[in-house]
């Protein structure tokens, strides 16, 4: 497959060059010489692709791309292929963004993903993820050989997803739900993404993180690394995957703008993820309380048309994240998504 112009990476030839020096020379210098590659790239340049009157979109962060605000969950709702029959209505409704997850994690939902991928693979921007273990307590700085374990596992995960996907090439690879600030600010980890990128095989560096997000953003800001952040958070702020409840504690939504801008403004674009499963029903790991956010809304806000989770997604959206990640299995769902984000913006001046 060709490789598009604005994937923003090295030849073979250069990159041989830099793996060479960096054997001498230690990880740090692949780091640095990646990073100046600003004039090999094109990556000042908007990337647009599938953009359409019936929906809404956002520039994502430094990466240029404008996302649809509505992202169409790949992960769980492919596996099986389940929700096949959903991508080419999401495509017609404009959108462009699909996110999935390795064979580890979605048994089946990259090689599911795959045809749609490869009929309008310049249309679309795909986004994959794969876990990088650590054993380590969440506070504790993780040893250099577990780095480099997590590093090596992830990049294999990387190299399979590529082969479920039929692709040569990911928009962005992301850490999956990442619980260590001492993982993001591993350079180890950061190298195999470099390398990876070199090689023309990703173009973005992500994380995804549902537990400890707080400290996980705080670290991903500190590194001035990462291109994506998918964030568990709810209009009444973390939402924690391991309980299937809201942090104990958490500020509102409202109330981590200064968060979110500092992630915004060192160039992370915010996904939103896990933003109506609190309010699901008990039997697909949600809490089942529909009114559960109305305490953070306001009246004129819960006198518009939108159901529960449309507000959820709207309110969210208007509220500091660029575009929010839905898992849609039905064509209901998928129609009121599509309604929640390419409307929010009525709703808040």
């Amino acid at each position: 497959m060709k490789k598009r112009r604005d994937r923003n990476y090295f030849d073979r030839r250069e990159f041989i060059k830099l793996a060479a020096a960096a054997t001498i020379s230690g990880p740090v210098l692949l780091t640095a010489a990646c990073s100046g590659t600003k004039a090999l790239s094109k990556s000042d340049e908007t990337v647009s692709r599938n953009e359409r009157p019936s929906m809404t979109y956002r520039k994502l962060g430094r990466t240029n791309f404008m996302s649809s605000r509505l992202v169409f969950g790949c992960g769980a709702a492919l596996v099986g292929g389940r929700a096949v029959r959903l991508l080419d209505r999401a495509f017609e409704a404009g959108i462009n963004h699909y996110d999935t997850g390795s064979n580890i994690a979605y048994r089946g939902s990259e090689r599911s993903l795959a045809p749609f991928l490869n009929e309008h693979r310049d249309k679309v921007w795909v986004v994959s993820k794969a876990p990088a273990p650590v054993r380590a307590k969440l506070e504790d700085t993780i040893t250099l050989k577990k780095a480099q374990y997590a590093a090596r596992f992830w990049t294999k995960q990387m190299d399979n997803s590529l082969k479920d996907l039929q692709t040569e090439y990911v928009d962005a690879y992301c850490l999956m739900g990442v619980e260590h600030p001492s993982l993001v600010k591993s350079e180890e980890v950061y190298n195999a993404f470099l390398k990876a990128k070199a090689a023309g095989k990703v173009g973005h560096f992500g994380l995804s993180t549902h537990k400890n997000a707080h400290k996980v953003l705080e670290a991903a800001i500190d590194t001035g690394w990462y291109d994506l952040a998918m964030i568990g958070i709810t209009p009444a702020g973390w939402y924690d995957w391991s309980t299937k409840r809201l942090v104990r504690g958490t500020p509102k939504l409202l109330e981590l703008q200064g968060l979110l801008k500092r992630a915004r403004e060192k160039g992370i674009g915010l996904i939103g993820m896990k933003t109506v499963r609190y309010l699901a029903p008990m039997w697909v790991l949600g809490r089942g309380d529909s009114s559960a956010f109305d305490r953070v809304y306001d009246e004129k806000f819960m006198a518009s048309p939108l159901n529960p989770f449309q507000r959820a997604y709207a309110y969210a959206l208007e509220h500091g994240l660029d575009v929010v990640n839905a898992d849609m299995q039905n064509f209901k769902h998928l129609e009121e998504d599509i309604v929640a984000a390419s409307t929010s913006h009525e709703y808040f001046s």
